[in-house]
């Protein structure tokens, strides 16, 4: 590890706008810059890639919040990157620190096995926390990832709040002519025909869907689409799994909400460095979910975000 010539405060200031020191230098930082659930514009990408040439190294890194990080940037090109990446995109850096963080979707949207509109939900969620609460200074840092099914391609329920498409099936049975395409797709085999009529059990079907779709005789349809929420998952030196509540949202507005619960519910009862993971251990996740599932915290918003 080379020796700062920058000092101490310094390199704390500019964490805090998304540059974090290289180690192996005395004065050069890695940028990052903010996308939106992982997509950016072919422009956006141009500037990004031009800014990378004149104020860092040429190179260019994928966080695993799908950030993209400039590296090698010198400490006195930081101010004059930010101030390019701003004029000609509108883009900013950030994603550091005790607070909201970029968030993380997969493409459920486009993939043969979304349920949901992952785009459309993790925009809306970058929108209303990560730029709306930007300001607000939290326990720890926050991390929130939306995944269209119950793959988990990026990790819902390792998330301080994670999000999963939902699709529950309802068999009909005087449709069913047991030709057991369903015990086929089904990645659970929770599918099985008995008696030549198809069955699901409940209580271990992840509900994914692929049954429905699947089906030629549809008997099998879709009795509710909608999001599975999990709170209190974390990974790193520590890892803990995201419980889910037992309650499937049905709108984009009802699961908002829930985000926004979780991040008051932190703001209001974590203790300092306190991941959202062991706040809700400390708290009993029964007494955390009760305060989630009534409206006090969201009544309450203006005072806790006064704290």
């Amino acid at each position: 590890m080379s020796e700062n010539k920058i000092p101490q405060s310094e390199i704390t200031r500019v964490k805090g706008l998304g540059f974090l020191w290289d180690k192996r230098t005395t004065d050069r930082f890695n940028g990052r810059v903010i996308t939106r659930n992982g997509k950016i514009t072919a422009e956006e990408c141009a500037v990004v890639a031009e800014a990378a040439k004149k104020f860092g190294s040429g190179e260019i890194a994928m966080t695993t919040r799908l950030t993209m990080e400039i590296q090698g940037v010198p400490f006195e090109n930081i101010e004059p990157l930010r101030q390019y990446l701003k004029e000609q995109a509108g883009l900013e850096t950030g994603g550091t620190g005790a607070k909201v963080r970029p968030v993380v979707s997969c493409k459920g949207t486009t993939c043969q096995y979304g349920l949901i509109d992952t785009y459309a939900l993790s925009q809306k969620i970058h929108e209303r926390f990560f730029v709306g609460y930007n300001q607000v200074k939290l326990p720890h840092k926050f991390k929130i990832a939306v995944g269209g099914c119950p793959n988990n391609c990026v990790k819902p329920d390792l998330n301080d709040v994670g999000i999963v498409g939902q699709r529950i099936p309802l068999v009909h049975p005087e449709l069913c002519k047991g030709c057991k395409m369903c015990e086929k797709e089904c990645p659970m085999h929770v599918a099985k025909v008995v008696e030549g009529k198809a069955t699901i059990d409940p209580n271990t079907c992840n509900h994914c869907g692929r049954c429905i779709r699947k089906c030629p005789f549809h008997a099998i349809e879709a009795q509710t689409t909608g999001y599975q929420v999990y709170l209190g998952g974390r990974w790193g030196k520590r890892t803990a799994m995201g419980r889910c509540l037992d309650v499937i949202f049905t709108s984009e507005e009802e699961v908002l909400n829930m985000v926004e619960k979780c991040m008051l519910l932190f703001k209001a009862y974590g203790e300092p460095k306190e991941r959202f993971a062991d706040t809700v251990t400390r708290l009993g996740f029964d007494e955390v979910k009760k305060m989630l599932m009534s409206d006090e915290l969201l009544e309450r918003k203006d005072e806790i975000l006064a704290q």
